[in-house]
């Protein structure tokens, strides 16, 4: 154990002073996730219809939540390690005494931290101009949407990862990705919260792994009557499943790219 945290903290220091080079460059990654703000509006219109079951109010709050939920679960390792099989530096980390997976971890980890500040910065700026829209979770509403991000970046992550594992067998691992992106995109609560889903078909999504990428923790933390047990015992399922995948695929591609000659 006391081995296992030396690592930790030695990878993550070296992520991080990595990442605060590209502060900068963070900023504006973090703008560009600024898609909840934009549907904030469109949303926040259609409420005051009356034809939702959620107010103008909540429709806000719950994708400011979004906003600050993808702030803390982007995930982008498949590009990574996809780059990392194509240009043959895998190799040099297959050298190492760990898997080269933590590498990944702390680099999104370091990121996160690199975030963090920038994010609350802008959350002062929001509230301040949208005072009205202002709200403090409790500590159990704000204790499982912590909870919820922590989960939902290990869960995606490793979804993620599972994914790049194509890599080993073709030059588009990223492609898989793509596709999985346009179910998660509609599913996992981004465009749309899922309160406002047909309540049967809500049912059925929630047993997929797409909300508890974004729906679950925002959801939370904006206050709305989220299932936990329920919504714990998917996540554990999913999370179960995709794991046991990606050790079975990790297994096979070390054959494979050691047969390529590496």
């Amino acid at each position: 154990m006391v081995w296992f945290l030396r690592q930790a903290r030695t990878l993550l220091s070296v992520y991080y002073a990595q990442m605060l080079e590209f502060r900068a460059e963070i900023f504006f990654w973090i703008l560009s996730g600024s898609l909840p703000i934009i549907l904030m509006g469109v949303w926040v219109t259609a409420a005051q219809s009356g034809k939702f079951g959620l107010s103008a109010l909540d429709m806000a709050r719950y994708f400011f939540a979004v906003f600050i939920v993808r702030q803390f679960t982007n995930i982008w390792v498949i590009w990574e390690f996809e780059r990392e099989i194509l240009e043959g530096k895998l190799s040099f980390k297959l050298l190492q005494p760990i898997d080269p997976v933590w590498h990944h971890v702390a680099r999104h980890l370091a990121e996160k931290i690199t975030r963090f500040p920038i994010a609350v910065i802008l959350t002062i700026l929001f509230f301040a101009l949208y005072p009205r829209v202002f709200w403090i979770p409790t500590l159990a509403q704000a204790f499982w949407g912590i909870v919820g991000i922590i989960l939902s970046f290990t869960l995606y992550f490793l979804i993620q990862y599972t994914f790049s594992l194509f890599a080993f067998w073709t030059e588009r691992a990223s492609a898989v990705q793509d596709l999985w992106f346009l179910f998660y995109i509609f599913l996992s609560g981004i465009i749309a919260p899922l309160d406002a889903f047909p309540p049967q078909a809500r049912q059925w999504v929630l047993l997929t792994p797409f909300p508890y990428g974004v729906y679950f923790p925002a959801a939370n933390l904006a206050g709305f009557d989220v299932p936990i047990g329920p919504s714990l015992a998917v996540i554990a399922f999913w999370l179960t499943v995709f794991f046991l995948a990606n050790r079975w695929l990790w297994r096979r591609a070390l054959k494979q790219y050691s047969g390529m000659g590496a």
